[in-house]
């Protein structure tokens, strides 16, 4: 009895032992196989560019002879040095910086208000409105550029920090971004909140604003992103160099003639620095904004 005992504890052992054993490793399948280094491919084309940009901004002399190389004999931080001192590189980027963070601020704050109204209230007419802001999606910039420039002109703030941040205030793509999101909150929500006592501000901040903050926080790289690389609008609204951006200031250093290749590689090195920062902190919730709204 005590033999077929240990018997029965013995095939118990082992068939806990076979349930909980390691999963077998996939084989690498040729498709597999394939679809990796199609990836590898895709992530190397997509670094090189910017590992040149640094490599250059590092090269002695700013030649480019010979073409792109990924050796350099003799390092040097010059480009920067060179940079930071031919031109009030920090200032350009502190208005770069003033006017990004300015804009996306204020988008956020007038795109998540019409959201909550387009998304929560009932008026007359607001699906016309709503299709009216979304057309102006296909309207690009460069024909808006003359109609913003005589406005700007008409309320004497041309050539102002104004200027540069009045056209970026509200943008039709932030409020669908985050009317998206909105509906997607459970408006029982909103119904237990009035129940306690709840108006339409308190509801906004108190239920709507936490429930939104991926879609809050794609909006915001999306739109610092966009204020940062802006060019077309800062070379029309302003002509004082003490105003400029960086994408101004980086137009300045090619020259007619000749060009320090390395310095403007040193330049493209500072511009794309604080974006890459920002993406990689807002990654997950530039993901789990896209998801959360439906957007592709």
């Amino acid at each position: 009895m005590p033999e077929i005992t240990d018997r029965a504890l013995a095939r118990a052992i082992d068939a806990e032992r076979s349930t909980t054993r390691a999963p077998r490793r996939r084989s690498l399948r040729p498709g597999r196989v394939g679809l990796y280094a199609g990836v590898v491919v895709g992530a190397v084309a997509m670094l090189f560019p910017f590992l040149w940009t640094v490599i250059t901004s590092v090269t002695p002399n700013g030649t480019l002879a010979g073409g792109p190389t990924l050796v350099v004999d003799n390092p040097t931080l010059e480009a920067y040095t060179t940079l930071f001192t031919s031109m009030p590189m920090w200032r350009i980027v502190a208005n770069s910086f003033g006017i990004a963070i300015a804009s996306t601020v204020l988008q956020m704050i007038t795109g998540s208000m019409a959201a909550y109204a387009f998304g929560r209230l009932e008026f007359r007419g607001k699906n016309v409105l709503f299709g009216l802001y979304l057309a102006t999606l296909m309207v690009p910039l460069q024909v808006l550029v003359v109609p913003l420039f005589i406005e700007m002109t008409k309320l004497h703030v041309q050539d102002t920090y104004f200027a540069l941040l009045a056209p970026s205030i509200a943008a039709a793509f932030g409020i669908f971004l985050l009317k998206q999101a909105v509906e997607g909150v459970p408006r029982e929500l909103d119904e237990a909140a009035t129940i306690d006592g709840a108006g339409h501000l308190r509801i906004f901040t108190s239920v709507v604003l936490p429930l939104i903050r991926p879609a809050l926080a794609t909006l915001a790289v999306f739109a610092f992103m966009g204020s940062w690389n802006s060019f077309l609008w800062p070379l029309v609204a302003i002509r004082s160099p003490e105003l400029m951006t960086l994408p101004l200031g980086l137009s300045t250093l090619q020259g007619q003639f000749t060009t320090q290749w390395n310095v403007v590689m040193a330049g493209s090195v500072v511009s794309i620095l604080p974006i890459a920062v920002v993406y990689l902190f807002a990654q997950k919730y530039i993901i789990a904004g896209m998801a959360h709204t439906g957007l592709k």
